[in-house]
């Protein structure tokens, strides 16, 4: 997922073991109970299976109704109630419980009490008792909610004035971290994963899209079909609705957009997306989800992209930078393996998506765009993280990989740049006590085809790596003095160490020679006025200017001096228009 603005935290209970002086592993996920203090549901009793959701969309009154059936098995004795996420925004209609028959008999259906109750200010506790003819152990039985949603933070109705082509509306959904719950009652915690359909139904002339790996239309009826054959955890069910048409872009990915920019995404992206793919499937294994589609939303969309399978969210603003494109498109690919395929089982270890998948982004980049244009944009990100922990301060506790979330808080808004950037630089250590990058490519295949389509904590991926690289373990790496996986996940600040950029001296270079001369108390205009940044890149630019702000307010008669000369040259994109309207009082360069 990436954020607006600068890249960008995000709630479970689950003590790290590190292993200690004797190298001794912990225990795994599978030996640990989780407790996930962002969900009230009782996930750890049943066993999802499969849930459906049966949906009506009524754009004149924005909302959805319909009904959800959930396939479960209890997988413990003794359990008289079924507890799921909701939202005081999801209005619950009735529930009923199918029970297979036994010896051929008839199925039994029961209608079921319940009640709701308050949890927190993002979500509300759905209790739903069930009789003792449904509980019993390992034997499936259905359970099916029928509601309403009315304004729930999942979901986002347009009207026509707010989309891109400002002629019909559209609705879509934003489930990360804890908002699906408003959606579909559901168990909002990715320590779960099931498979899913969907049936939508619309008005005419609405097109439907989901995170499915398969999908039909009936034009007659104006019913969608939706099926996700792979197990994903609730936040990545996604849907949207409008007028969306395509244009194919590669063998098994098409762009979807309004009919007024989809012109323009497709030549942005033209044959690149089958490229990244490739260049992903030779670094971390086959793309186990089929499609690789994305459909480009107004600018109301709260983040940049969101890594839904199948089909990226991505926001349609973007498409005024090319290389900002290319990075976040990039990094949404990279989820289909980290992120996706394997997720992190606690919102307090989310470094384990966003870090692995940023290191994931940088070494496609890497390969297709060289490695100093990677080193760019890395020190890019990195001035941004170090920026952002000079404002927070060193001993500011959101600054661990592993954060620890107090009940109440809501895990979507405490995104920031360190599970993005010091997860990297973690991974990136992981890999530096390999000594061979093809080595830790070889190590990350591994650990996807281990534990894809499930979900993990730090633990399972170090005790993994340790057991990749026995030397490593031996070595005890672990307990390396300074540089402790422990302090790693559990410190405060920023990272431990951060990977040689060097490589990336020919386009940084010019940028900080750039910004000492601005500095100077004695600036040679006529020196500055031989650098053009027209021929530079977004990156070299932005980081430019970036830097200039650390050093703001500049002084009006300095600003006046230096930015005439590349007033002409500054490239307009909203990332720079942005950076440099906040050099100096006097606003952005002119045009």
């Amino acid at each position: 997922m990436a954020e607006l603005q600068r890249p960008t935290l995000c709630c479970c209970r689950k003590v790290l073991t590190v292993p200690g002086k004797s190298c001794e592993g912990g225990r795994s996920l599978a030996h640990c109970r989780l407790v996930d203090i962002a969900s009230a549901s009782n996930f750890h009793c049943f066993k999802l299976r499969h849930f459906h959701l049966d949906l009506h969309l009524n754009f004149a009154v924005k909302r959805i109704t319909g009904w959800q059936v959930l396939e479960l098995t209890p997988v413990q004795p003794g359990v008289q109630s079924l507890i799921l996420d909701t939202h005081p925004s999801l209005l619950i209609h009735s529930v009923d419980c199918k029970v297979p028959g036994a010896s051929g008999a008839p199925d039994v259906f029961l209608s079921l009490t319940y009640r709701v109750e308050p949890f927190t200010d993002y979500g509300s506790s759905l209790n739903i008792t069930l009789p003792a003819a449904v509980i019993r152990p390992h034997r499936a039985f259905r359970v099916t909610v029928r509601y309403t949603t009315t304004d729930g933070p999942a979901i986002w109705w347009l009207d026509a004035e707010l989309t891109c082509g400002q002629t019909r509306p559209l609705v879509f959904t934003q489930g990360h971290s804890v908002c699906n719950r408003s959606f579909f009652p559901c168990f909002d915690t990715p320590a779960v994963k099931s498979t899913y359909s969907a049936t939508v139904r619309v008005p005419e002339g609405v097109t439907v899209l989901m995170s499915a790996s398969r999908s039909a239309y009936s034009k007659q009826d104006r019913v969608f079909q939706f099926s996700m054959e792979y197990p994903v955890p609730a936040y990545l069910v996604a849907l949207v609705a409008g007028d969306l048409q395509h244009a194919d872009i590669g063998p098994r990915s098409r762009v979807w957009a309004e009919p007024c920019i989809l012109t323009c995404a497709v030549s942005k992206l033209g044959g690149s997306v089958e490229r990244w793919l490739n260049v992903a499937e030779g670094l971390f294994g086959p793309y186990v989800w089929g499609r690789y589609d994305l459909v480009f939303l107004p600018p109301s969309f709260p983040i940049v992209a969101m890594e839904n399978p199948c089909l990226t969210f991505i926001i349609s603003s973007i498409l005024e930078s090319q290389e900002f494109l290319l990075i976040d498109v990039i990094h949404e690919i990279a989820h289909g393996w980290f992120g996706n395929a394997v997720t992190n089982a606690t919102w307090e270890e989310m470094w384990l998506s966003e870090g692995l998948a940023t290191y994931a982004q940088r070494r496609i980049t890497t390969e297709a765009y060289g490695e100093a244009f990677t080193c760019l944009e890395t020190v890019f990100r990195l001035d941004a993280l170090h920026r952002q922990m000079r404002l927070l301060g060193d001993n500011n506790p959101v600054s661990k990989l592993q954060a620890k979330f107090e009940p109440g808080v809501n895990p979507s808004s405490l995104m920031n740049l360190f599970t993005y950037e010091k997860g990297f630089c973690f991974v990136s250590y992981l890999s530096q006590l390999c000594g061979d990058i093809k080595r830790f490519d070889s190590f990350l295949r591994a650990y996807i085809e281990k534990f894809r389509f499930s979900s993990v904590i730090a633990q399972d991926l170090l005790d993994f790596f340790l057991g990749f690289f026995p030397e490593l373990k031996e070595g005890c790496v672990a307990q390396r003095e300074g540089l402790e996986f422990e302090r790693w996940l559990n410190g405060c600040g920023p990272p431990l160490c951060e990977p040689d950029l060097s490589a990336g001296r020919t386009l940084t270079g010019p940028v900080q020679h750039l910004c000492d001369l601005w500095g100077n108390d004695a600036p040679d205009t006529q020196v500055i006025s031989t650098f053009d940044l027209s021929s530079w890149s977004t990156f070299q630019t932005v980081l430019f200017l970036d830097r200039l702000l650390d050093r703001s307010p500049l002084s009006q008669d300095l600003t006046d001096v230096h930015s005439a000369p590349i007033r002409g040259s500054v490239r307009r994109s909203d990332e720079v228009l942005c950076s440099g309207g906040v050099l100096s009082n006097s606003g952005p360069f002119a045009p």
